[in-house]
């Protein structure tokens, strides 16, 4: 725990109840959604403004102790576990939506906002914000910018990074800094606003955030095939993406995964399948209707088993919803879900997913793969116990290479999850020296007492 009269300055600066120090009240915040984490604080902070935070940080630099933020604390790369004794900075009680400017097509939020909250006013403002990752319930817009999330959605709209158009962000040394506008187009100096996306926590507190909106699509249309091979379905994604088609949802679970989400969700899918693909195109009408068709007509070549259309919205929204609780379904399999990321070019797909299965072969794991086919973004997912170290031994070499092979392939070792502590040792393999200096050169620039988020992203 931090000093007692570290303790007392920071209930100076937001009030005796908004600081925790009793052991059974930190054990909440010990731990993220990453599987086998976990490292007990010296307190937790709850912070409501940008000024407090501001007192903080600044406290943190003249007593040195370290500062990690936190939202919901559903991030799978370890980003938000704390550091041993460390402050814990939660946000979560800077939940407003500030402003929507239907003018310009944004909306400025404050980092607590759930991302459910953001996509339920837009859509109530008849306008749309696309970033949905599979945790949108529960996780904060101010984490979704730190991990640069991503989502189903991607494919078509991009990623977290697309939609953030400025940020209020308050400097390791205390500094509050505003970056970025409601312009759409700006090119004064440097892009400052984007260093912060993605950034994990390492290079400043995000207090605010000015995201972009867009129309909403008129219509949409949602569709799942089945093929008998996970190669069949990657054909059919590879000759989709070929025929000048994008759409908005292109995902895909593997058999087990298949299992496992009807048996949860219980929406009817198929189970006599190898593979399955969700397909949903949005547009204009007359857009969709000639999409859906072009893409039916392509599963069908590629010899997909069945094809099924949702006959309405509801029928879509339990599709969508089933793809959504992937991670879920396959948890309640085993004490320890560990659930990873790695993305490679679409061409390369179909080899990474049978690298995938070799290897869980070759270490004798049982695993469940599902993801963004369109975007080469897959989640092999390790069903496990991490009480078995000699299988969680396994388990980590197993994903020394998977990782290995995605940069092999030209990918990347993870496509939506962040480095935090889980992929830190991959990074300078996949960076290179020149970026590794690069970015520790701009990290110690900006935090050269190392207060904020120590451990995270390289040591």
């Amino acid at each position: 725990m931090p000093a007692q009269e570290v303790i007392a300055e920071l209930q100076k600066i937001v009030g005796n109840k908004d600081v925790l120090t009793a052991k059974e009240d930190l054990i909440t915040y010990s731990f993220d959604g990453t599987a086998a984490l976990s490292q007990m604080p010296g307190c937790v902070v709850f912070v409501e403004s940008a000024s407090e935070v501001s007192a903080i940080l600044k406290l943190a630099n003249a007593k040195r102790f370290p500062v990690v933020t936190r939202g919901s604390g559903t991030g799978l790369s370890g980003g938000s576990l704390p550091s041993p004794d460390c402050v814990v900075l939660c946000t979560v009680k800077m939940d407003k939506i500030l402003e929507l400017d239907r003018a310009n097509l944004t909306m400025l939020v404050e980092p607590g906002v759930t991302t459910l909250q953001v996509a339920d006013a837009a859509t109530a403002a008849g306008l749309f914000y696309p970033p949905d990752p599979g945790s949108m319930k529960i996780s904060t817009i101010g984490g979704n910018v730190a991990e640069n999330s991503g989502g189903l959605r991607g494919l078509k709209y991009g990623i977290t990074r697309n939609y953030v158009m400025g940020l209020e962000v308050v400097l390791p040394n205390g500094e509050i800094m505003t970056t970025g506008n409601k312009c759409v187009k700006d090119v004064a100096g440097y892009s400052l606003k984007d260093i912060f996306v993605g950034s994990e926590g390492t290079l400043g507190v995000i207090t605010k955030v000015l995201l972009k909106l867009i129309p909403k699509p008129a219509a949409k249309k949602t569709m799942v095939a089945t093929f008998s091979q996970m190669d069949k379905a990657a054909g059919a994604v590879s000759a989709i993406i070929a025929a000048q088609i994008i759409p908005c949802t292109l995902e895909f679970l593997d058999r087990t995964t298949i299992h496992c989400v009807e048996d949860f969700a219980k929406v009817g899918l198929p189970l006599n399948c190898e593979a399955l693909l969700l397909i949903e195109t949005d547009g204009h009408p007359a857009a969709v209707a000639d999409e859906a068709a072009k893409m039916e007509q392509i599963c069908r070549e590629k010899g997909c088993m069945e094809l099924r259309v949702a006959a309405n919205d509801e029928e879509a929204t339990k599709l969508a919803t089933a793809r959504r609780s992937a991670f879920s379904a396959l948890a309640r399999l085993s004490p320890t879900t560990i659930l990873e990321d790695a993305t490679v070019p679409r061409s390369e797909l179909a080899q990474m997913i049978r690298f995938v299965e070799a290897v869980a072969r070759k270490y004798k794991l049982r695993i469940g793969t599902f993801g963004h086919m369109g975007d080469g973004n897959l989640h092999p997912t390790f069903l496990t116990d991490e009480r078995n170290k000699e299988e969680m031994h396994r388990i980590e070499e197993a994903f020394k290479e998977i990782f290995d092979e995605a940069i092999r392939l030209g990918g990347t070792i993870t496509g939506e999850h962040g480095v935090g502590v889980a992929k830190k040792s991959f990074l300078p393999k996949f960076l290179g020296e020149a970026q590794m200096k690069v970015t520790r050169d701009l990290r110690r620039t900006l935090d050269p007492n190392g207060i904020l988020n120590p451990g995270k992203m390289f040591d």
